[in-house]
């Protein structure tokens, strides 16, 4: 029997049918809440967003979660994990600066109802080492420990496009997401005698310019955290690269600048090892005790971990729900097929707008030659899903579901007294209208889409007989001004 994916289009006109509300609503239809037994550490893996990226998923997802998860009984918290430097300006790959940057991006213990932390440590060694004989590529796997001791894991996820991975979905989310920082360097390939980029990567030393041909030369030695690159006296650059173990914070500088020319096999072999790690996480948790929610809105063509958010290439498609994790990507992989592309954005420039045509092959992925289905397939070979699902279209839970819980009265219990004793409304003034306004003016004369049909000279308020209205056809009003005395029925006349 095929795995089940919930699914609600991203279409909203009434509370029930809410992105936030929706995202509850198939969490309970894919029986995610039989997870959870009273007691239970959940943890919500989310991605925070890096710093400046803007379509991260809003934190008011994961507290809703939060709060379904409490009504369940169990103790939720919220996470992410630090990363490796992939950049020389990388904002998450401490603690201290993964929490920075969360709570700019509104991730905080207020916004969420229940604690957020670096689910691996300070710098990223806090870590659960998993065996996986099944693996493709990987044999072992390094969860972050704070996923790996939880009692349920809820994995939140965006659904995206990614440069390396092509796809950011639940995969991505468990397979780079959750690891360690030691285990980003296992799945990235660091120190692999074929597949790491100090193996693969074609070095070009003549590319670079110099000193006085490159004012940022600096930066060719300060990329790296290890010190491997070197600029000598002679205007020369050298690279260590037998020690290199691809933490990727140099191809942001090298590849702009020819030195580097890329190799299709390091990013192939990092999509597969994605799916390997992922198995990890599902095992150091257990398989029944892992459970996926996937928002697809806002679907950049690159991940949120780069600091910036481009056009979507599709629109929203909805939010989906299951406790397969291929399955889930494949069901989120479908939409955007099928979707069209948006004008003006990346899955229009690479020509792949078109309903039916796979989008993140090319408006995905960094370099030409991947696939958007190589996690996924890895995923079916080692047995952690199917690509074979069915698709469950949910119907809406209902307004009484998601009424405001802190106060669910009806409006006329909540507010009868409060108005009795402190009136919003100041009845007592203008024959009881309230405010000094017209009774009548004309509308139609300021709708044109081609500007209004009266000038600023020569404007005034008329009655329903087309005459003018006395109080301004060249006298001052007499209007009524907060600590003045009030004078009932005034209003121009």
């Amino acid at each position: 029997m095929n795995p089940a994916v919930y699914f609600m289009d991203a279409r909203s006109d009434s509370a029930d049918t809410s992105l936030i509300a929706k995202a509850i609503t198939v969490f309970d239809a894919a029986g995610l809440d039989e997870l959870v037994t009273p007691g239970d550490v959940v943890a919500i893996k989310v991605h925070c967003g890096e710093w400046n990226s803007s379509a991260y998923l809003r934190p008011v997802y994961a507290r809703a979660l939060a709060d379904r998860i409490k009504e369940l009984g169990g103790r939720p918290f919220v996470c992410d994990t630090t990363t490796l430097t992939y950049g020389p300006y990388a904002s998450r790959a401490t603690e201290l600066d993964l929490l920075t940057t969360a709570e700019r991006n509104g991730y905080t213990s207020a916004t969420l109802g229940c604690p957020f932390i670096s689910a691996d440590g300070y710098v990223g060694t806090s870590d659960f080492r998993v065996d996986i004989p099944e693996g493709y590529l990987l044999k072992e796997a390094y969860v972050a420990q704070a996923i790996a001791a939880a009692d349920v894991l809820i994995t939140l996820t965006h659904f995206k496009g990614h440069g390396m991975g092509v796809i950011g979905g639940a995969l991505k989310n468990l397979g780079i997401g959750a690891q360690s920082k030691r285990g980003k360097f296992n799945v990235h390939m660091g120190g692999h005698p074929l597949y790491g980029v100090g193996a693969a990567v074609e070095f070009k030393p003549e590319k670079f310019k110099g000193k006085e041909g490159d004012p940022d030369w600096k930066l060719l030695e300060d990329c790296c955290p290890f010190g491997l690159f070197k600029v000598t006296d002679d205007d020369k650059l050298e690279w260590d690269r037998e020690k290199c173990v691809t933490c990727l914070g140099c191809l942001g500088v090298m590849n702009p600048r020819g030195i580097f020319t890329p190799n299709q096999s390091t990013f192939d072999a990092t999509d597969a090892a994605i799916a390997d790690a992922a198995l990890g996480v599902v095992k150091a948790v257990g398989r029944d005790k892992v459970g996926f929610v996937t928002v697809a809105v806002d679907v950049s063509p690159k991940c949120d971990c780069a600091g910036f958010s481009d056009v979507p290439i599709v629109p929203h498609l909805g939010v989906f729900a299951s406790k397969d994790p291929v399955a889930i990507d494949q069901a989120c992989v479908d939409a955007a097929q099928h979707a069209p592309g948006i004008p003006g954005s990346l899955s229009e420039e690479m020509g792949v707008d078109e309903p039916g045509e796979r989008k993140f092959d090319l408006a995905g992925a960094a370099i030409e030659g991947l696939s958007e289905q190589t996690t996924i397939n890895t995923g079916v070979v080692i047995g952690l899903g199917s690509r074979d699902h069915e698709l469950i279209h949910v119907q809406p839970a209902g307004a009484a579901r998601f009424q405001f819980p802190p106060d669910p009265r009806p409006t006329g219990q909540k507010f009868a007294k409060l108005f009795e004793k402190i009136p919003p409304f100041p009845r007592e003034l203008y024959d009881g209208q309230g405010y000094n306004r017209l009774p009548e003016v004309d509308l139609d004369a300021v709708k044109p889409h081609d500007g209004p049909t009266v000038s600023a000279h020569s404007y005034a308020p008329y009655h329903g007989d087309g005459t003018q209205h006395p109080a301004t056809n060249g006298q001052e009003r007499n209007v009524w001004h907060p600590g003045e005395e009030a004078t009932p029925g005034v209003d121009g006349d």
